[in-house]
């Protein structure tokens, strides 16, 4: 059976990928549509950037952010000079990791979205006066909604299962930085499988439910839209 730890740890870990998730849709939609609209000769290199967590190993990844947000790292400074504390070893740091490291599971599905809206919904909404704000929130918006649900799905279960950059970056302080993956290690570290299998079994059966939910509901838009 789980024990209090496991439970505290579950929380930890929900609290984290909710908070992620609603910070990664903040930033990645204005994002994603830039990406999706721009002309830019740059873009490749902003796009590059966004997809760098896709293959850079977690470890290297959390080692810099561990360098960046300490005490002696360039935002780790600015933040303490502001009246904070340092960043790494805490719940803030996890969010701003987990952000980045997610960052690419959210961005490419609105992208993807926001380009298969096409111009010429944008441009009917511009010949009836509609002003860019307006023909985002009344157009784009409505028309991406499964990329939406798509992004929010998989930013939410990539935060949930990671481990190399949460463990770098927050370390493993009972209540404030353990999560759920970092549970699991030392539980088969110190062979308890069976406490192991709960806390593992309980998030694949979270992450299946997610992404079958995903696809039934993007099967069912594209039907309708049919």
């Amino acid at each position: 059976m789980p024990s209090e730890a496991d439970f505290l740890a579950l929380g930890i870990t929900l609290k984290l990928a909710v908070v992620s998730t609603v910070l990664l849709l903040l930033l990645g939609t204005p994002l994603a549509w830039w990406m999706a609209r721009s002309r830019s000769r740059f873009k490749f290199l902003v796009e590059a950037v966004v997809a760098l967590p896709l293959v850079l190993p977690p470890t290297v990844l959390g080692f810099y952010l561990l360098l960046a947000l300490g005490s002696n790292g360039p935002i780790g400074k600015l933040f303490e000079s502001l009246g904070g504390s340092s960043l790494a070893f805490t719940f803030t740091g996890l969010v701003i990791g987990s952000v980045i490291y997610s960052l690419p599971f959210v961005v490419q599905p609105l992208q993807d979205a926001f380009q298969a809206v096409g111009h010429r919904p944008l441009e009917v909404a511009s010949t009836l006066r509609a002003s860019p704000w307006d023909r985002f929130v009344s157009v784009a918006l409505p028309l991406a909604r499964p990329g939406f649900l798509t992004a929010a799905v998989l930013g939410f279960a990539h935060t949930i299962g990671e481990f190399g950059v949460v463990l770098m970056i927050g370390g493993n302080i009972p209540g404030e930085t353990k999560v759920a993956s970092i549970a699991i290690y030392d539980h088969v570290e110190m062979m308890e499988y069976g406490r192991a299998h709960w806390l593992s079994g309980g998030l694949l059966l979270m992450s299946f439910v997610m992404l079958a939910g995903v696809y039934a509901m993007n099967g069912r838009f594209r039907m309708v839209k049919s």
